[in-house]
Parts: structure tokens; C-alpha cells; sequence
């Protein structure tokens, strides 16, 4: 039988960490809040808050993050709802549901003290492979290994991966890729120096090539595809959702509000009671000796994986005595919602709805009688 070809590996350049760490000795961020006093704790929490989103949004969310929740004891005995409270705005709300549940973990059977151990890292709520190699990296002195958003844009190019990086196999090839870059020493300055080349340097559009320490072996800069790589996630067309969110509203205007189930779409939150169809809002109005009073203009809200269009419905009551007290439930005013301790965990949307219904007020001086 002829002998079977064998398959060869790419030819990739080397990737010089040195000129990395050289580059970030003088260029890198070195103040960061999560930057000063460093503990597995404060790690931790900076990156799941970096997860999808921006440095300059994550700053004042971490800074009023810890400065009440200064340590995982007080985050694993602090009540999920101010939790939450704290965590509007930045979306992605697992992610802070994740926060509470790995804490008490973490307080319950590790004695408050993180894994050192990648696996058991892993474990944990929320916590990935790259979130597990930056908490190694970054606050333990080990040789933790990385791969979020701004390492693998960098990875892309510089080796021009063509495929897109949601890809399993992908995923592994730039797993493998990242793993043998990673040095030996300076782990953590070389961690820290990735994330700033790709949020600094190696942007989504418009890339400073020139001050990239990487540019001469940069494949992505030498074949002329800067701009194509990393390659898109493949579009599909969103599917578009639709629900009625009903502002009920008594004369003092508190806003009644009702806990979303602990799982699922904003999950634990506070929310607007919801109805799929016009016709179940009106007939529970009813119910409440209540009808509609405002319609007001569809609000779209996007998802990562669908649009939901929004119709806020505006109706009022005189007394809250016709509502159903139940624990799940509760009359709640923007206006006063600090004064009175209700610290709770509102989606985007909701919030904003809610700011729209307080504005109101203020330019009538009197609670929604113009609505």
C-alpha cells in the first residue's frame, strides 16, 4: 500500500514575548483600579465585569462594587438583590448571579481562600478557562494562560488565522497557539500586556500597526489583511420577540413591580409585569378595576441572540389594595428607592422605563395625573 501523506503543521512565525513585555513596560496599563492591592478576590471580579464589556464602562461599576462588597465574605453574605442593584446596567446578568453563588463557594469550602488549581478554578460558577489562567496569572504568581476577546483578536492576526474564532477547532488552535506564547516568567505583565496590545493597539477597526511591538512578524500586516482579520462571526438574521410591559402606577407614584424566576432571561431581577398578548395585559386591568391610559412607542431591546420589542403600557390605580401582596412583588419608586432601601436589581430596560415615568412627574409636579 502507498504511504499515506502526512499532514503538516502551518508554518506560524514566533510570537516574542519579550517585545510584548518591553512594549508594555512602557506603554502598558499600570493604574487600573483592580491594578492596585491585588488579590485573587479583586481579579476575579474585574474580570467577569470585563467580560463583553468595556474598561471605561467596568471602572465605576467595579470601584462601587468594592467598595461595598470589599471582600468575598461580604459579596457571599450580601443579599442577591443588592447584588443585582449594583450590577444594573451592565448586563449579562448571570454573570453577577455566577458572582454571589461562586463567593459562597468559594467562603464555604475553600475557607475564602481561591483554588490555586485550574480545574478547580473551572469548577466554579462563571468561571471559565481564560477567566481561571488570568486569576492564576494575575494574583497567584502562576503561569496562568489567557484567551479572552482582545488576546485572541491579536492571536488572529498575528498568525492569520482565517477562520472565525467561534469555531471549536479554532478555538483549539488558538488555545494551543496562546499556550506556547505564554513565557515562563513575567507571567503576569505579560498577561496584562496581551489584554492592553488588543484594547489599545490591535482594535477592532483602524489598528496602530505601526507602535504594535509584534508588527514585524505580523501576518496579518505582511498579507495585507489587517482589516478582514479577525475573520466575522457568520451573520444570521435575528428572530424579533415581542411583550407588553404594563407600568401600573399609583397617585404617589410607586410602580408596581414583579422578581423574574432566579433562571432565564434577566434572571432574578426586577421587571415590569409582562404579557405576551394586549389582550391578557387589558384583561388583567381588569381584574384590577384598572384600564389602560398610555400606549407608549415600542422600545427595542437587543440581545445576543434576539431583538425584543417592547410596548410600555401605562395604566393607574388608586390603592394598592387591589394588587396581590406576594413576596415576588413589591411597589417600588425610582425617587425614593435609595431612601427607603430598595436596593434591587432592575434590567436596562426597566430602569429606564422607570426613569422616563419619574421625569414625568417632575415636569407635571404631580405623580401621572397627565399621562
Amino acid at each position: 500500500m502507498p504511504k499515506q501523506a502526512e499532514v503538516q503543521e502551518p508554518d506560524y512565525p514566533v510570537l516574542d514575548s519579550a517585545a510584548v513585555l518591553s512594549w508594555f513596560d512602557q506603554h502598558g496599563r499600570h493604574d487600573l483600579p483592580w491594578q492596585q492591592d491585588i488579590t485573587p478576590y479583586r481579579v476575579w471580579i474585574s474580570e467577569i465585569m470585563l467580560q463583553q464589556t468595556q474598561v471605561s464602562t467596568v471602572i465605576p461599576y467595579f470601584e462601587r462594587f468594592i467598595g461595598r462588597f470589599p471582600d468575598v465574605h461580604s459579596l457571599a453574605k450580601a443579599d442577591i438583590n443588592e447584588v443585582l442593584h449594583l450590577w444594573t446596567g451592565l448586563g449579562y446578568y448571570a454573570r453577577a448571579r455566577n458572582l454571589h453563588k461562586t463567593a459562597q463557594i468559594v467562603v464555604n469550602k475553600y475557607n475564602g481562600d481561591f483554588p490555586a488549581d485550574l480545574d478547580e478554578l473551572c469548577s466554579l460558577a462563571g468561571i471559565g478557562r481564560s477567566t481561571a489562567g488570568a486569576i492564576q496569572a494575575l494574583s497567584m504568581g502562576k503561569r496562568g494562560v489567557i484567551l479572552d476577546g482582545n488576546v485572541k483578536r491579536v492571536l488572529c492576526r498575528f498568525f492569520a488565522i482565517r477562520e472565525w474564532s467561534g469555531e471549536s477547532t479554532t478555538q483549539k488552535q488558538l488555545w494551543a497557539l496562546a499556550e506556547q506564547a505564554t513565557p515562563h516568567t513575567r507571567v503576569d505583565a505579560y498577561t496584562q500586556a496581551m489584554m492592553d496590545l488588543g484594547a489599545t493597539v490591535c482594535t477592532r477597526s483602524k489598528p496602530l500597526c505601526q507602535t504594535c511591538p509584534l508588527v514585524e512578524n505580523c501576518q496579518a500586516f505582511v498579507q495585507g489583511l489587517t482589516t478582514t482579520l479577525p475573520a466575522p462571526k457568520p451573520r444570521k438574521t435575528m428572530p424579533v420577540r415581542q411583550t407588553f410591559m404594563l407600568i401600573l402606577a399609583l397617585p404617589d407614584g410607586q410602580v408596581l413591580l414583579q422578581q423574574r424566576p432566579p433562571n432565564g432571561l434577566w434572571g432574578g431581577l426586577w421587571s415590569l409585569p409582562e404579557y405576551e398578548h394586549m389582550d391578557s395585559l387589558e384583561t388583567r386591568l381588569s381584574q384590577f378595576g384598572s384600564k389602560v391610559k398610555r400606549i407608549w412607542p415600542v422600545m427595542r431591546h437587543t440581545f445576543s441572540h434576539f431583538h425584543l420589542d417592547i410596548t410600555p403600557v401605562v395604566a393607574q390605580l388608586e390603592s394598592p389594595a387591589v394588587a396581590e401582596n406576594s413576596p415576588d412583588q413589591c411597589w417600588y419608586s425610582l425617587a425614593t428607592a435609595d431612601k427607603k432601601g430598595q436596593n434591587l436589581g432592575l434590567s436596562a430596560p426597566v430602569k429606564k422605563l422607570l426613569q422616563q415615568l419619574a421625569a414625568l412627574e417632575e415636569h407635571h409636579n404631580e405623580p401621572y395625573r397627565l399621562l
